[in-house]
């Protein structure tokens, strides 16, 4: 029997290639679009999977359970938060994901966005068409404008994304705190950096620009009581995951001048609904959830998820595996 891969959902215009480089191989390829689709949808779809790829399908314990072939998900992004990750490890199925296709294009979001923040680049828009309409100058509404050089950059979270980030900036003159319990004695070396924690980071950070992942312990990191932390001329910058931070109380933090502004690429629901609490506000810059794309890394991506389809072929290890305990021992290294 052939080996049989399923695509539950895609954003990539076509999957022609895909489908040409599979079937040249005599592996049996499938692809839907099961996005807001039901469970039962999903696992008919899917059932007979020997290797399932998802985008933002949500692969629950309904789903798992329904598969009869399923040895490997590849989830297509850098975060699997839609992925049951225990009930895969239960079912004793790999989970592989793609951290680093992207990784240039996020930091290069994220700087964007901190310098858009700081230059006030949303209001001097405005201000150009009011000052066009008038036939003079006014900039009243964009003042007071600070220096970059010499402000506090706070990164929270300094994984592939947020030390990039770091690095590209680290000769622009920005003092830096770096938050990430989990980075190693030997990495802070490698960076030549020390880290703080999160409460320093709050209270001194002039921009917080957020590179971790979501997890339980990260979920709402942003809150009321975080954000009261912040300075009110300070800029909050998220390109990680939406629930990260709770949008209506940034939104009022920002409403009452507590807080100068925010630049967000990320939602807990995407599209957001029209109802999002930060549509709207004179200083929040919204974007797409297109930090992840360029020409380059969408194409990227799409060679790396065929060569872990390869590596499965060959009896090979996911390159980049989450709960790698499923793996038989002579397949994890």
């Amino acid at each position: 029997m052939p080996i049989k891969v399923v695509v539950t959902d895609f954003i990539e215009p076509d999957l022609v290639r895909e489908t040409e480089e599979l079937g040249s191989k005599g592996i049996d390829f499938a692809f839907h679009q099961l996005k807001f689709q039901s469970p039962e949808t999903v696992i008919e779809a899917t059932r007979e999977a020997d290797v399932v790829v998802v985008n933002m399908v949500p692969i629950t314990e309904q789903v798992i359970q329904g598969w009869t072939r399923c040895k490997l998900v590849i989830r297509h992004g850098t975060g699997y938060d839609n992925v049951d990750t225990r009930s895969l490890t239960q079912a004793g199925i790999p989970l592989c994901y793609i951290p680093d296709y992207c990784t240039e294009e996020v930091a290069e979001q994220a700087i964007s966005l901190v310098m858009a923040c700081g230059r006030r680049l949303q209001r001097s828009s405005r201000v150009l068409k009011d000052s066009s309409a008038r036939g003079e100058w006014d900039f009243s509404e964009i003042t007071p404008i600070y220096r970059m050089a010499g402000r506090t950059l706070g990164i929270l979270g300094c994984g592939r994304i947020g030390s990039r980030v770091y690095l590209k900036l680290k000769n622009f003159g920005f003092r830096f705190l770096i938050c990430d319990p989990y980075l190693t004695e030997a990495r802070k070396q490698e960076l030549g950096i020390e880290t703080v924690d999160k409460e320093q980071l709050f209270r001194e950070s002039d921009f917080i620009s957020i590179h971790t992942l979501l997890t339980e312990e990260t979920r709402n990191i942003v809150n009321r009581e975080t954000l009261a932390l912040m300075k009110p001329t300070a800029y909050l910058i998220n390109t990680a995951r939406g629930p990260l931070l709770d949008p209506l109380a940034l939104a009022e933090a920002i409403k009452a001048g507590k807080l100068a502004g925010a630049a967000i690429d990320v939602y807990g629901k995407e599209p957001p609904e029209s109802t999002y609490p930060l549509f709207g506000l004179p200083d929040v810059i919204l974007t797409p959830h297109i930090s992840w794309y360029s020409e380059d890394s969408g194409w990227r991506i799409r060679e790396i998820i065929l060569l872990e389809i390869q590596r499965f072929t060959q009896g090979l290890p996911p390159r980049f595996v989450v709960n790698p305990e499923v793996l038989p021992t002579e397949r994890k290294g």
